[in-house]
């Protein structure tokens, strides 16, 4: 399995997409507790910095900000949530 350095530093423009999991086959149980909907999102999306969005390679990275990978899937899961329901 990789480590998250390895996951980090994959090039978007040379992965093979193929190894690649699309992030729109990702479904959140919204009954598991918050660490436990982190775990099964990583399980799923495989890499959580490099995966497919329909035909697209996504690349994923923070800035310095303090702000954790925990509040970006949280803000990515409530815009999901939102888009889904069709509210603003």
């Amino acid at each position: 399995m990789n480590t998250l350095e390895q996951m980090k530093s994959i090039d978007p423009r040379t992965v093979d997409r193929d190894s690649l999991r699309d992030i729109e086959s990702v479904n959140i149980d919204t009954s598991l507790s918050k660490q436990e909907r982190i775990a099964d999102f990583i399980r799923q999306i495989g890499n959580p910095y490099c995966y497919k969005h329909g035909k697209y390679v996504v690349k994923v990275s923070f800035a310095d900000t303090g702000v954790t990978l925990e509040d970006r899937l949280a803000g990515y899961l409530a815009s999901k949530a939102t888009s889904s329901t069709g509210m603003a």
